[in-house]
């Protein structure tokens, strides 16, 4: 008898299982990977409930239970170069900031990962930015502002640091932020990624999609600025590369029309799934 190949292996394993994980059609997915809908909901821990927690997210959603070993908060740009007051930076990301660390707490104390991926470029990055980047970025409309240009001081002391560059004071978290993330990446509950796009997942590997698959990490939480670019490319290409994807609304803003954020809005709650954290603090307290 000839030996069975892989896909053949492969085949005869999904079938044998079929009607254990798909029964009544509710399984979305296939035996490796799947959602089971329940009669008020989700549940999204892949056969893995216990010590799961049920969140009684905003209807049409319902109750989506996760498993918090395989669950992450991430944060996106809440970066001085964009909030500090002295910069421009936006008032709205500012106010997320109290709101942002009572979320960082609840998932640490659950066990569940905080990630941080922030603009922060190598002189590699810049050889390699397409001109796009370079204008979008630029502060008066020429090269000489734009990345990795110098931004001086402000408040008499502070040396800002060239523009997003990896390790410089603008491209760090912002206000008491910094101060969780250093603490937290220092106790081992939070990780810190530097990004070179709008998302943290652009490409066909980026060092936060390397940290998830190592550590099984399948579903996320998202907040940050703006919400419209920064947080919803990495949404995006998360729910693409096959991650649950969930819009945390209120530890996320933008600068943009509103019309922005009504069109992540929708489109999250397609994709994925939208909350407030008064949706999640409770069950995970």
């Amino acid at each position: 008898m000839r030996p069975l190949g892989y896909f053949a292996i492969l085949a005869a394993i999904c079938g044998s299982n079929a009607q254990l994980v798909n029964p009544n059609n509710n399984t979305f997915g296939n035996v490796f990977n799947f959602w089971m809908k329940t009669k008020d909901g989700w549940d999204l821990t892949r056969g893995h409930a216990t010590n799961g927690v049920t969140l009684p997210l905003p209807q049409p959603a319902g109750k989506v239970t996760i498993q918090p070993a395989s669950s992450a908060l991430v944060i996106i740009d809440m970066q001085n170069f964009f909030l500090d007051p002295d910069l421009g930076g936006d008032p709205l990301g500012r106010a997320l900031v109290p709101t942002t660390i009572k979320m960082i707490d609840a998932f640490r104390a659950n066990g569940m990962k905080v990630l941080w991926t922030n603009w922060g470029l190598t002189e590699f990055d810049l050889e390699s930015m397409p001109p796009a980047f370079f204008r979008a970025f630029s502060s008066d409309g020429t090269s000489a502002t734009s990345f990795g240009s110098d931004m001086g001081t402000i408040r008499g002391n502070i040396s800002v640091g060239r523009k997003l560059m990896r390790g410089s004071w603008n491209a760090q978290p912002f206000g008491d932020l910094f101060n969780e993330q250093v603490a937290g990446v220092a106790r081992g509950t939070d990780f810190y990624f530097n990004k070179n796009r709008l998302s943290g997942m652009w490409g066909t590997s980026t060092p936060m999609q390397t940290f998830l698959q190592d550590n099984l990490i399948t579903t996320l939480f998202f907040g940050g600025v703006n919400v419209d670019q920064c947080v919803w490319g990495t949404l995006l290409d998360s729910f693409y590369k096959g991650y649950d994807v969930i819009l945390v609304d209120d530890i996320s803003a933008t600068t943009s029309p509103s019309a922005a954020t009504g069109m992540v809005d929708f489109n999250a709650a397609l994709n994925g799934w939208r909350a407030n954290s008064t949706d999640i603090l409770p069950a995970l307290m």
